[in-house]
């Protein structure tokens, strides 16, 4: 009988009685266990990987944190867009109403500088600027977000006379020149909001509101055409059949089949249409039917910038930069956002 024992790979020397030391073997190494992750996560995963998109939503939080802290800064600054310094300080505007000090008359004292004629202060007004044009934005995007949504899946869903009334409607506002209507209605929408012989100006609340109805009644197309179009292909799918087989309601159908389904563009379109109104609205007041004075506005800015490009150039440059900045930021975060959350659309 041979006195030898077969070795198991990688292990050790036989002793002097043919048994293998116990010791001696080496340990195989641990498979990896598989991880299971949620779409949330995986499009998490893919978002961290995009250097321009993690770099793009730092821009956006800097900007969002400095709306929201605005009067915070502006306090620890000693400053507020509304004083009119230069008429508190003659060193600020000569007779004619321009900066004394160069470039625009940025001092220690005055980081940005003073606007001309008024001499307010122009950090300031970049801060309480974003606060105006964002807060119109985002809410603007929640309210054509929501009633696109929902119009978009009753269209899709229902069918018949829904979907003709919903599409055609979807068709009318598409075909109008929205720039114009913008323009024309906005000051109409104001004037409907007050009573012209019981005041001397229009509350800016007034103003929020005016714009913010006008955007949102030419706004929620774009949204609830995607949303149809996916929901015309998912109603056909095998689990809204076997959800319909099984008996569901059509609100559980809606809500427990399709929506799940529909995040993902729902945010892409949210996340595109953000910088599109924050130009918007800067657009309006650049024309002067948007926000009005007193309340600072990055289009109200630019647009007395133009004027004053001859003799202060130094004055447009702020919230010139600072808007290209921002709308740059979020439209590379939309497209970070749609990369993560469908990764096959770049194919």
């Amino acid at each position: 009988m041979s006195q030898f024992q077969v070795v198991p790979d990688g292990g050790g020397l036989p002793t002097a009685g043919g048994e293998v030391e116990p010791e001696a073997f080496e340990k195989a190494p641990a498979e990896k266990a598989i991880v299971g992750r949620s779409p949330r996560q995986l499009a998490w995963i893919r978002f961290r990987r995009d250097k321009a998109g993690v770099v793009s939503g730092c821009v956006v939080l800097f900007f969002v944190l400095i709306a929201v802290f605005a009067p915070l800064i502006a306090k620890l600054y000693g400053k507020d867009p509304y004083t009119h310094y230069g008429n508190k300080d003659p060193n600020l505007l000569n007779d004619y109403g321009f900066p004394m000090k160069p470039n625009g008359g940025m001092d220690g004292e005055y980081w940005f500088g003073v606007d001309p004629t008024l001499g307010r202060d122009v950090f300031t007004q970049l801060l309480y600027g974003i606060r105006t044009s964002l807060l119109i934005a985002v809410i603007v995007v929640l309210l054509v977000t929501a009633i696109g949504t929902v119009l978009g899946i009753l269209a899709g869903y229902l069918g018949g006379k829904t979907d003709f009334i919903v599409s055609r409607a979807i068709d009318v506002l598409l075909a109008i020149p929205s720039q114009l209507f913008f323009i024309a209605f906005t000051p109409v929408a104001i004037a409907l909001m007050v009573d012209d012989s019981a005041r001397t100006e229009t509350p800016v609340v007034v103003q929020f509101m005016g714009v913010i109805v006008v955007l949102t009644i030419f706004g929620w197309c774009r949204i609830a055409r995607v949303l149809r179009g996916q929901v015309l292909s998912l109603r056909e799918r095998e689990f809204v059949e076997a959800a319909k087989v099984s008996g569901a309601s059509s609100r559980r159908i809606v809500f427990r089949e399709l929506l799940p389904n529909l995040w993902a563009p729902i945010l892409i379109v949210a996340t595109v249409d953000v910088p599109t109104y924050v130009v918007t609205e800067s657009a309006l007041s650049f024309l002067g039917v948007g926000v009005q004075e007193p309340t600072p506005d990055w289009g109200r800015m630019i647009r007395k910038g133009f004027d004053q490009l001859s003799t202060n150039p130094s004055y447009i440059m702020f919230p010139a930069i600072a808007m290209l900045l921002f709308v740059l930021a979020f439209n590379l975060l939309g497209d970070a956002v749609r990369d993560a959350l469908d990764p096959k659309s770049d194919r």
